[in-house]
């Protein structure tokens, strides 16, 4: 597959990878499509040509980020070989820079397929949660969290990110 698919034609493209076995049918009204179409707000951490990176609204931990694709798959079972590759730089990017900006002594990236697994919003995405010694993560689903109150940490990361 060619270069990821703008963030517009989310409602309007296949999957990235439509000949996955496991490709089920992509809903582009999904929230993270929502957010890359610019449909619902979000407190953004970083953002190139093939990735957003935001604060999530129930964060599990200080410094919470979720980074989608700009490209229309499920989960990391339906997306390409070649769009993965382009996009996981800008994961590792933000992954190192909210460890940086935060001060973590480490950092914890997760990723899930399919409901089985966890997986709640069905575009594909990876949680960056920056990890201290003794720090429990809340358990998912907890309280939304203002903007106001993510806008901060937000900051601290994207300055790592500039840094």
């Amino acid at each position: 597959m060619g270069p990821l698919a703008p963030v517009g034609n989310l409602g309007k493209i296949a999957l990235s990878h439509p000949e996955s076995a496991m490709a089920q049918a992509y809903d582009p009204n999904n929230i993270f499509a929502k957010i890359l179409r610019g449909e619902a707000p979000c407190v953004k951490v970083f953002e190139d040509e093939t990735a957003l990176a935001f604060m999530d609204i129930m964060p599990r931990g200080e410094g919470h980020v979720v980074v989608v694709p700009k490209i229309a798959a499920r989960n990391i079972l339906d997306i390409g070989p070649g769009d993965l590759a382009r996009f996981m730089p800008a994961v590792q990017k933000v992954a190192m820079a909210a460890k940086q900006g935060l001060n973590a002594e480490g950092v914890k990236i997760e990723q899930y397929n399919e409901s089985a697994s966890g997986q709640t919003v069905f575009h594909l995405h990876f949680h960056i949660l920056p990890r201290w010694t003794g720090v429990e993560l809340r358990p998912p689903g907890g309280p939304i969290v203002a903007a106001e109150a993510l806008r901060p940490v937000a900051e601290k990361i994207r300055a790592a990110i500039g840094a």
